[in-house]
């Protein structure tokens, strides 16, 4: 079963750091790209991030350029989204979710999505 789970969310004041782990099980990422997608009550899911199978190519969100860092581990077969200088604009659900190779930053281009996991940015 494919299956990504990510983890890692949570409850942290402004100009803080979360650091999102997405963890995938029946498939290797080592031929996969992966996409952070967040959502917002009454908002549309938009895209963050993006990293290649290889790790060699990367995207952002122009909000989040300088401050989120997205990066792979494929002997671990994680990918983790590190992000400084919160904002409570930030606050959201985030979302994980696969495609084959080449990055997006379209979520109907990805297949497999995790459960999402919440981070909330606010003191």
């Amino acid at each position: 079963q494919l299956q990504l789970v990510e983890s890692g969310g949570g409850l942290v004041q402004p100009g803080g750091s979360l650091r999102l782990s997405c963890a995938a099980s029946g498939f290797t990422l080592r031929y996969y790209a992966i996409g952070w997608f967040r959502q917002a009550p009454g908002k549309e899911r938009e895209g963050v991030s993006c990293i290649s199978a290889n790790g060699g190519s990367t995207n952002y969100a122009d909000s989040e350029k300088g401050r989120f860092t997205i990066s792979k581990n494929n002997a671990k077969n994680t990918v983790y989204l590190q992000m400084n200088s919160l904002k409570p604009e930030d606050t959201a659900v985030y979302y994980c979710a696969s495609r084959w190779a080449s990055c997006s930053m379209t979520s109907g281009n990805f297949g497999v999505w995790g459960q999402g996991t919440q981070v909330t940015v606010s003191s």
